[in-house]
């Protein structure tokens, strides 16, 4: 099996210093593990190495855009770096803080904005849209399933058990609604299902 290219291996390093002391919400796993899983995943599926660069750096983005960069601070760290339509694939899948007139969104509007703009997005976009919630919802449910105590997971996130799962589910009702399609999508939903049954909240009442 061939490795991955150097483009690829270079957006992991990249990434790696970005997350250094970063890890993943509620636990002691280095944040780099998640957009490497997010790699692995588009690479399942067979996509290209812009794709699979654009998972990688879907989180150096967002954290710049929480952090106020602006267009042209991203366009010299990232856009010069791995290329400006790499650049404008993450942005099309990153949330943001400001709506189009320049007011701050809260945690609820962010998510809709988010949901809203999917319909603008390039395949790649999607694709890793997809790869992302993939990881993020199954590590939610291996945790669920390692723990004795739901809450203390649930609890690391704002819009709390309910909120959580129907963001999962509102992801991919909304790129099966957009004509988002594949077996990536199958397995979005898999893992959405799988967190509505394993917390008792059936799919008629978590629809996004």
């Amino acid at each position: 099996m061939n490795g991955y290219s150097d483009r690829i291996n270079h957006a992991l390093a990249f990434a790696a210093k970005h997350h250094d002391r970063q890890v993943r919400k509620g636990t002691r796993l280095p944040y780099i593990t998640h957009p490497a899983n997010v790699a692995i995943i588009l690479t399942r599926y067979g996509r290209d190495d812009e794709t699979v660069v654009a998972g990688i750096l879907h989180d150096v983005v967002e954290d710049c855009v929480r952090e106020n960069w602006t267009q042209e601070m991203l366009e010299e760290r990232i856009g010069e770096k791995f290329g400006p339509h790499t650049l404008d694939t993450v942005l099309m899948v990153t949330h943001r803080k400001l709506d189009d007139d320049g007011n701050e969104m809260d945690k609820q509007e962010r998510n809709a904005d988010y949901l809203q703009r999917l319909a603008d997005a390039n395949e790649a976009a999607r694709w890793v849209c997809a790869a992302d919630k993939i990881h993020n919802a199954s590590s939610i449910l291996a945790d669920l399933r390692r723990t004795v105590d739901p809450e203390s997971v649930w609890g690391r996130f704002s819009i709390g058990k309910e909120g959580t799962i129907r963001w999962y589910r509102g992801v991919h009702n909304r790129l099966q609604e957009i004509g988002f399609s594949g077996e990536i999508l199958s397995e979005l939903r898999a893992v959405a299902e799988a967190l509505e049954q394993y917390s008792d909240i059936g799919a008629g009442q978590s629809g996004g």
